[in-house]
């Protein structure tokens, strides 16, 4: 028989008031101010949720700056997921004012029958599949097809 010594767990409180400091000076460390306090909470909430099933008392300062470490592991990795932020658009770049913008071209687009126009208008300014275009013009993708090709072809005999 195998007698293994075990500490009796102390309240959670009583844990948590001796270790909070330690460990959110950890998570500072390890990801930054903004995060710290997210990853805190994270750690506690993890840990209260297991402490009933842990077995042995003798080293929860270790045990929670486990939970800590893996909780920065995640936000790393969640901060690589996430978009980086771009500096504030310049105002005089709004699309308005685009110069690649043809009005003539979309001045004959807007004449076109209006099956067509928007088939051509989902095809190329909202790069639409065709399956989309079916569904947005509630038809089948023939049908879409059909009207952006006989869009383009009217398109090209006015354009020539």
């Amino acid at each position: 028989m195998t007698i293994v010594n075990s500490t009796a767990l102390p309240p959670f409180q009583r844990v948590f008031d001796e270790h909070a400091q330690a460990v959110l000076t950890f998570l500072v460390g390890a990801v930054g101010a903004s995060e710290a306090e997210d990853c805190f909470q994270e750690t506690m909430v993890s840990a209260l949720r297991a402490y009933p099933r842990l077995g042995d008392a003798s080293n929860l300062r270790a045990w929670l700056f486990t939970i800590a470490r893996r909780k920065a592991i995640d936000a790393h990795r969640g901060r690589a997921r996430r978009p980086t932020p771009v500096s504030d658009p310049d105002p005089g770049s709004a699309f308005d004012s685009h110069p690649d913008i043809d009005e003539g071209l979309w001045d004959h687009v807007r004449s076109l029958p209006s099956k067509q126009r928007k088939a051509v208008v989902l095809r190329f300014a909202g790069d639409r599949s065709y399956p989309e275009i079916a569904a947005a013009m509630s038809t089948t993708q023939d049908s879409a097809r059909q009207s952006v090709h006989q869009g383009l072809k009217k398109l090209r005999r006015e354009l020539r």
